[in-house]
């Protein structure tokens, strides 16, 4: 499939499809612990970037990747004018968040991970578990192609993001969730 062939699709559908060198992946539905999550994050972002010119977005924004990647990532905040000025492809994310469940974790730990760490303008990559307190930063070393990475399991723990100078705690991302509703 070409990449117009996948934007008429994708737009015709009430599905939302990725796109990866000619293939296209269907995106499944999501629990209410992936909702919620995704609500909590936005709702954080959104706050602390609005006021700074930037937006957050929350699961129904494509991201351009590469000129044959195109994803739906959970959150993906954008500091960027060409993307502010756009109106349904970010190019130049800061920070994307994918939440995970047993399903889509490898794909979005391992094909997710490196598709985004070769986005120049990225600094922060976050992979929130859904059915336990965990979250892995990926975090780019400031000036350089190198990146951290960081594992947070405890309520308690606070997560900075240096670049932007804020922090989110894990008890904000994971307000209201309720653990034992499983997938």
């Amino acid at each position: 499939m070409t990449v117009e062939e996948y934007f008429e699709l994708d737009e015709k559908s009430d599905i939302r499809y990725e796109y990866y060198d000619g293939e296209v992946y269907a995106m499944s539905g999501t629990s209410f612990n992936h909702n919620d999550i995704v609500g909590n994050l936005g709702n954080v972002f959104r706050s602390i970037f609005r006021p700074r010119g930037c937006r957050a977005f929350a699961e129904t924004v494509k991201l351009k990747v590469s000129d044959i990647c195109y994803l739906y990532p959970d959150v993906v905040v954008t500091c960027s004018e060409k993307d502010l000025a756009g109106t349904h492809i970010v190019q130049q994310p800061c920070i994307v968040v994918e939440v995970i469940s047993k399903s889509s974790g490898r794909r979005d730990r391992v094909f997710k991970l490196n598709q985004h760490k070769s986005i120049s303008t990225l600094y922060h990559y976050l992979i929130i578990h859904q059915a336990e307190y965990k979250v892995e930063c990926y975090s780019r070393n400031e000036g350089s192609d190198l990146w951290s990475y960081r594992l947070y399991e405890n309520l308690e723990e606070v997560i900075s993001f240096d670049v932007f100078n804020f922090e989110i705690g894990l008890k904000a991302i994971y307000e209201h969730i309720r653990l034992a509703a499983q997938e």
